[in-house]
């Protein structure tokens, strides 16, 4: 993509410091660090975001974070959390895939979410819509497939 700003990352059009690379993944200090040692994981391709990815990619991103949280932990974290952000209204300010690593330093300053709970949901309706919803899905794709011969 032209004005995405990780893509230019990426293509060393923007100087960056990385952590760790390979031909699919790429991980950066953040610029804009929430502790010591935030970092990010991005797609070498452009994917809005990481329910875009397919599965190599996922499969690279998720051994880098692997790789980096490590590494992490035996330098400047005793925990870490893992953020991604899918879509706007969540907070994605980037749209290209990526995931945060953030430490959580030996003081235990920590990220913090604070979620306002809801008991007001029936949970097996619920349930039963989001079932649905990617069975949908599943039998458009056998469907799909069936059409153009497997």
């Amino acid at each position: 993509m032209d004005n995405c700003l990780f893509c230019k990352i990426i293509n060393h059009q923007i100087p960056s410091n990385v952590i760790y690379e390979d031909e699919l993944v790429i991980v950066i200090l953040d610029v804009s660090p929430v502790s010591k040692g935030h970092c990010l994981i991005m797609p070498k391709k452009h994917y809005k975001n990481l329910i875009e990815c397919d599965f190599d990619t996922l499969q690279a991103i998720n051994e880098a974070m692997i790789k980096v949280s490590k590494a992490l932990l035996k330098t400047f974290a005793s925990g870490i959390n893992i953020l991604s952000n899918i879509n706007e209204c969540a907070g994605q300010t980037i749209m290209h895939a990526h995931i945060h690593l953030i430490p959580v330093d030996k003081e235990n300053r920590k990220l913090e979410v604070n979620f306002k709970t809801n008991k007001d949901f029936d949970l097996n309706e619920i349930k039963n819509t989001i079932i649905s919803n990617y069975k949908k899905k599943i039998m458009f794709n056998l469907l799909k497939s069936f059409r153009n011969g497997f």
